[in-house]
Formats: structure tokens, C-alpha cells, sequence
């Protein structure tokens, strides 16, 4: 049985083979010509959802491109949950400063205390996180972590590469140190100093810290630029961006990707900056260890793994100053 029928109707059977002319040249395709290049494929989504609506009812109904998730639009939202975490911080400090709580009972006497200081930023942390838990899966239709890439299972499957790449960041640290050191008393040695601060800071540095920093920063923002780079890039008539792999998770192009990872580090080293009293070589030692982390974020697609990485890097720090002040018991070696 051969798939086409051997005339239609109204043409002369003659059997004969069409002109050689006919058979080396292929006939013109109906469809788009496909965009040249290693990424053609990959960026092109399956045949029959880039279809024409006028075969739309012969074949598979048209299927638009899903939404990425985060997008800017989830970064502002998340914003806003930041701000009512810092006013419910703020409200919670002024009701400890009421009952004078640790003794403390001013603002300056706060500022000074790391149990406020830390206390303060941890329920900003927890009050964010918290209401992402509750609004993200309303709005993404889909759990919390599915929607941020967690992705457990690959962080432990590469915690042997992860953990090298902390320790590469941990060299980068003490390169800089040398090179380019801080100031000799910056706000952070300031911290360190105070009564039972360095534990606090320790724990607090290789915990929250690190889990909360990465959900905003490579959890959100990152996927966001590279989400809007590619967005625009489609907009202005370049390439299509590149279609979601086979679990639905987005995928970037290369330069959406480079110009997403400077664009997030350049403010989470701000953010870092008043610690270090706005110093060039802290700054930019937080820019290159904020690139790994993005590196490793994209590369692996998976957030535990910056996660992993960025809290096993502020552990070694804090070892290598656990063993130069002798269980910070001498913090004026630091």
C-alpha cells in the first residue's frame, strides 16, 4: 500500500516517473523557514504548537509558550512582602524596646545589641518567607520551591563539585585579603567584637543568611533578568528565546544568562557594602563570589545548590576565624 495515491483524479494515468528535475529539488515547505545556527532546534518549540491557526483543527490545537517563572512582576511582589517584613520587624523592635527587653530600652542601645540587630533581620526573613509560602503557590499554581527551582536531589547528586566551588570561592577570599584588604575597622569587626556575637553571627551566617540571600537574588531576581533579557532580545526581532525544557523549566539564552548575572551581583555586593565600610576589595571579592553562585545556579538548575555553596563558603570563613582567634576568645587577632 503505498501513502499516496497514484493520480488525482482528473489527471491522465501514465505511470510515469516524474522529471529528474523534480526529484532532486525538494518542494517548497509550507512551513517558516527555521532560524540557522547550533541553537535552532533547541529554541524552537515542537511542530505543532508553531502551526498555523489554519490547521489548527487538523492537528493538535495551538498551545502559547508557558509563562516563565519568576518574572519582574514576581520580583515586585516579593518586594512588597520585603516591605510588610520590615515594618513587622520594626513594630516587633519597638514592642521589645517597650518592655526592655535584653535590658535595652533606646533605639541606639539596639543598634549596638547583635541580638536585635540579628533578631530584627531574621524576622524580616521569616515574615517574607512566610508570606511566599502562603501567595506564590496561589499565583504560580504550583508549590513554593517547584516554582523557585529548589531541586534538592541535584544539590546532594553534586555536593562534591558544589563544596569546590565554596572552596574555590574561600581561595578567591583570601587572595583578596592580601591584595586588596578592608578597612582595619570596619562595621562588621565592630559587630564581631561585641558579647557573645561571633556564635550568633556564625550560625546566623551559615543558615538564614545564605538561604534567604539566594531565594531573592538567584531564586528571583536572576531568572527575572534573564527572563527580560531574552524577552526584549524576542522584541526586537534577534532570536526567539529558548524553549522550556522537558519538565517545564525555563532555559536562557548565553547572553541573557551573562548580562542576569552581573546585573544581580552588582547589588547583592551592595548590599553587603555597609559591612565592609564600602570598601573597593571586599566589593569586589562579593561580585566575583556572586558570579560563581549564579554560574552554579544556571549550570545546575537548581537553587539548593547556590544555597549549599554560599553557606559551606561563609563557613569556611567563619572557621578561619574561629581558628585564628582561638575560638573567639582573642577577636582583637582578627
Amino acid at each position: 500500500m503505498t501513502p499516496f495515491p497514484e493520480h488525482l483524479p482528473g489527471e491522465p494515468e501514465d505511470n510515469q516517473p516524474p522529471a529528474e528535475s523534480s526529484l532532486s529539488e525538494p518542494a517548497p515547505s509550507p512551513w517558516p523557514a527555521q532560524p540557522a545556527g547550533p541553537e535552532s532546534h533547541e529554541n524552537s518549540p515542537p511542530e505543532y504548537l508553531s502551526a498555523p491557526p489554519l490547521f489548527a483543527s487538523y492537528t493538535q490545537p495551538y498551545v502559547p509558550p508557558p509563562v516563565r517563572i519568576p518574572h519582574l512582576g514576581h520580583v515586585v511582589l516579593l518586594a512588597v512582602m520585603l516591605t510588610f517584613g520590615l515594618l513587622a520587624s520594626a513594630a516587633l523592635t519597638q514592642t521589645a524596646l517597650h518592655f526592655h527587653l535584653f535590658g535595652v530600652s533606646t533605639v541606639k542601645q539596639a543598634v549596638d545589641d547583635v541580638r536585635y540587630a540579628l533578631g530584627s533581620q531574621a524576622i524580616v526573613y521569616l515574615t517574607t518567607f512566610i508570606a511566599c509560602l502562603i501567595v506564590f503557590p496561589l499565583v504560580w499554581h504550583k508549590s513554593f520551591f517547584a516554582g523557585i527551582h529548589w531541586r534538592a536531589v541535584t544539590a546532594i547528586r553534586l555536593r562534591r563539585r558544589l563544596l569546590a566551588a565554596a572552596a574555590v570561592c574561600f581561595v578567591l577570599a583570601l587572595v583578596n585579603g592580601i591584595l586588596m584588604p578592608g578597612p582595619a575597622d570596619a562595621p562588621i569587626d565592630r559587630i564581631f567584637r561585641m558579647p557573645g556575637a561571633a556564635w550568633l553571627l556564625f550560625g546566623f551566617g551559615v543558615t538564614l543568611a545564605p538561604f534567604f540571600e539566594e531565594i531573592a537574588f538567584r531564586g528571583f531576581l536572576l531568572p527575572a533578568l534573564c527572563t527580560a533579557y531574552d524577552w526584549l532580545a524576542e522584541r526586537n526581532g534577534q532570536s526567539p528565546a529558548p524553549w522550556p525544557d522537558e519538565n517545564g523549566h525555563p532555559r536562557w539564552s548565553l547572553r541573557a544568562m551573562a548580562v542576569g548575572s552581573v546585573l544581580t551581583s552588582i547589588p547583592f555586593a551592595l548590599m553587603h557594602a555597609d559591612q565592609t565600610g564600602y570598601s573597593l576589595g571586599p566589593f569586589l571579592l562579593l561580585v566575583c563570589v556572586s558570579l560563581v553562585l549564579c554560574v552554579v545556579r544556571l549550570s545546575t538548575r537548581s537553587l539548593a545548590a547556590s544555597v549549599l555553596v554560599h553557606a559551606s563558603y561563609n563557613f569556611l570563613l567563619f572557621s578561619l576565624m574561629l581558628l585564628g582567634t582561638s575560638g573567639f576568645r582573642h577577636l582583637d587577632k582578627m
